[in-house]
Parts: structure tokens; sequence; C-alpha cells
């Protein structure tokens, strides 16, 4: 099991958890030129992205950096694909209340949607990829339809959730 992690002086470490529940180092190195908001790991590649609107990729296989580029915000969440060792398409949410969803290769902005007035707290990725659902500062939840890329629903919720998460088979969910 590997885990990553970030840090406000803009370093991203890698680790590889043992089953005896000890840390292995596999990379440490300064990846951002500010402040790194958020991580996600999907099978063998990793995401980071922070205050200086810049979404790195990297492969922990080989721990290394992949590829990088530009977001128009600063990002506050990333919610990668299902587990699958192929990461082909990343979702971002931003400051400015926007879902941007990404081809990683070649780099590219597929689409960038308005969700919410507020910066989004919270994304999480329906597991037939199909959906997700956002909480933001805005005290709102939203279903964003991502075949069509755009908000299906919005909902006033009346106090400002901080996650939302779909369970594994994607029947449930629940907010914080």
């Amino acid at each position: 099991m590997s885990l990553v992690a970030g840090s406000y002086e803009r370093f991203i470490w890698g680790y590889k958890l043992n089953r005896s529940l000890t840390l292995t180092p596999l990379f440490s190195f300064p990846s951002h030129h500010s402040t790194i908001k958020t991580i996600a790991v999907a099978g063998t590649a990793a995401v980071s992205g922070g205050n200086d609107d810049c979404v790195k990729i990297y492969d922990l296989a080989s721990s290394s950096e992949v590829g990088s580029f530009h977001h128009s915000a600063s990002v506050a969440f990333y919610s990668p694909p299902s587990l699958s060792s192929l990461l082909r398409n990343l979702l971002a949410a931003d400051a400015n209340g926007s879902v941007s969803i990404y081809d990683v290769d070649p780099f590219v902005l597929l689409k960038s949607v308005k969700i919410h007035k507020k910066s989004i707290n919270s994304m999480s990725v329906h597991p037939s990829g199909k959906i997700a659902l956002t909480v933001s500062h805005d005290q709102c939840m939203a279903l964003v339809n991502l075949v069509r890329g755009r908000r299906s629903f919005y909902s006033k919720i009346g106090k400002e959730a901080s996650l939302v998460q779909f369970d594994e088979s994607g029947d449930e969910r629940g907010r914080r």
C-alpha cells in the first residue's frame, strides 16, 4: 500500500506501508511553488495540487513526476477515477466552485462547469463514473452529470458540509 503526503512547505513524500506497519520512503521532492492543498491516489498514479494553480501527476511505480498542467484556480479537491492502474480522466474541484474534467494524456482540459457559488469542500464520483456529488461553502449539495458535463441537481442543505462520499457499491452516500 502506498501513502502520499504533501506539506505547506511545497514538498511531496511517498511511502510504502509494509505488512509490519512500517513506512519505507519512496520519494521526496519539492513539487509545487507554494502550499500543497490536496493529493489523490488511484492505482499507481498520484495527483497533487495547491495554491500555485498547478496540477501535477506522479507515477508511484517509478517514483517520478510524469506530467503537469495549469488549472485556472486554486484546486480544492481531486477525485480520481475508480481505483485502476490506468488513470485516464481527472476531475478537479476548485475555489471558484467549478468542476473541471481533464484528459491526462495529453494533459488537456475537456470541460469546466460552474457548480457552486463558493469553493467546493468535497467531491465524490459514483463507481459508474457517470455522476459526482459535491458539497460547498455555499451550504449546498449538487449532483453533476459527468456524461453531459453539467449540473443536474442543486439543493440547499442548511449547513456547510465538509465531506460527501459514495460507498464502494454506489448505493449509499453520506455527508458530514
